[in-house]
């Protein structure tokens, strides 16, 4: 398996956790060391992450994690129970479909350029919604949907594969995570599991020290 993504990509982000936790070997690569263009004849969606398997290309992370479950079904990125299946599965999309699709690169360059919009006001976006997400996946937790020490219980799931590359870009853009205590606590079990540890972007060789270590912050 080739991965085709950038340190701190969200999205390859979350399929970097789920090959360590599965342990599948892979090799990554940093879309910054190809030749421009070279990217998006590789991937025509041109977004990340893709991961490469035999010659063919997978985008999108949702179905690149729905792959390695497949094809890799230990340990299990699911629950056995059904309910408790979509439970993990509402906590993720809320992140992968509603907030991290409104707040990506592409959508902010977007509004500071064609929409001639001031870095406040796009820093203002990105924690509006910021807060409207996370307010949510924390009541979500609080009424009992969640468990300890991850966000499902005992073992990692796809919510906390989701939940730490978010919490990470919300701490780039200043946002203010003192009114989640229950996210926080499931990302502090995240920090102490070696697969998340590994997966981290500090860890990379596309990472240059422009943004703080995740494991430090």
């Amino acid at each position: 398996m080739r991965l085709y993504s950038m340190h701190r990509n969200s999205a390859g982000w979350r399929v970097r956790i789920a090959l360590h936790l599965k342990g599948v070997p892979f090799d990554y690569v940093s879309i910054k060391s190809l030749a421009p263009g070279e990217y998006q004849r590789i991937n025509p969606q041109g977004l990340m992450p893709a991961l490469e398997i035999d010659g063919r290309i997978i985008a999108q992370s949702g179905a690149i994690l729905e792959l390695i479950e497949e094809m890799h079904p230990r340990p299990p990125l699911l629950p056995t129970d059904p309910l408790a299946r979509a439970a993990v599965r509402a906590f993720a999309q809320l992140i992968a479909c509603d907030l991290h699709p409104l707040n990506n690169n592409r959508v902010r360059k977007y509004l500071a350029g064609p929409m001639s919009q001031s870095p406040e006001r796009v820093d203002a976006w990105y924690r509006h919604w910021v807060a409207v997400a996370l307010t949510s996946l924390e009541e979500t937790l609080r009424r009992g949907g969640g468990g300890d020490p991850f966000c499902f219980g005992a073992a990692p799931t796809l919510a906390d594969l989701h939940l730490v590359p978010q919490l990470y870009n919300c701490r780039r853009f200043g946002c203010d995570l003192a009114s989640y205590p229950a996210l926080l606590s499931a990302e502090r079990a995240c920090r102490d599991h070696p697969a998340f540890w590994a997966a981290s972007p500090e860890h990379l060789p596309d990472y240059r020290g422009e943004e703080p270590r995740w494991l430090t912050t």
